[in-house]
């Protein structure tokens, strides 16, 4: 039933934004997806096993915008420009990707968690359930993508190029928790840092 899952996440998504993860009641997440009580239960468990759902698509949709900037027909300074802007615009715009970035949860958000227990039946929820990357994980995985995405694969991992990477993930998250005016601009500080290394491969 993704069609019910998809909304029942929306719905919850949207009730976060009102009120504290406490504040947000199981009922009324499955009146604004049009749905049952009993679907969302089937769906996700309680209330956790949806909180561990929705830190999950969130974590996943940030990771398909950086592999989105990564794939585009560009210089590699411009891509990791384009992943700094990406960054920054995803934090700001989202509170739970701001977390899973930052490592920073307040009483506002549900915490990431892992379930315990028996597997869910519903495969979706058995991934979500597994939890969301810590912040350090998830600095990890855009750094590895954009190696890969640089021409890292089938070398050896290359050392410097990782640290450029790592880099360029590391100034764009600078703005993520010191924001700048709005006149600052991350891609630019990536390009002005990094640019000149990557350019010189």
């Amino acid at each position: 039933m993704p069609a019910a899952r998809e909304s029942l996440l929306d719905a919850a998504y949207t009730a976060l934004a009102r009120r504290p993860w406490p504040g947000v009641r199981m009922v009324d997440v499955a009146a604004v997806a049009g749905v049952s009580r009993q679907t969302l239960y089937n769906e996700f468990g309680s209330k956790e096993g949806l909180a561990r759902a929705l830190l999950r698509r969130e974590t996943d949709g940030y990771l398909h915008g950086v592999e989105r900037a990564l794939a585009e027909e560009r210089e590699p300074a411009e891509r990791l420009a384009a992943v700094a802007a990406w960054t920054v615009g995803a934090a700001r715009g989202n509170a739970l990707v701001r977390a899973a970035l930052t490592g920073c949860w307040s009483e506002r958000l549900p915490t990431p968690s892992r379930a315990a227990g028996a597997p869910s039946s519903v495969p979706a929820q058995r991934r979500a359930d597994a939890g969301v990357p810590s912040s350090a994980e998830l600095l990890g995985m855009v750094r590895d993508r954009a190696v890969a995405a640089l021409g890292g694969r089938g070398r050896g991992r290359d050392p410097e190029l990782a640290l450029a990477c790592e880099s360029a993930v590391r100034l764009a998250l600078s703005y993520v928790v010191a924001p700048a005016r709005d006149d600052d601009d991350p891609a630019e500080l990536v390009r002005g840092a990094i640019g000149r290394w990557v350019a010189g491969r």
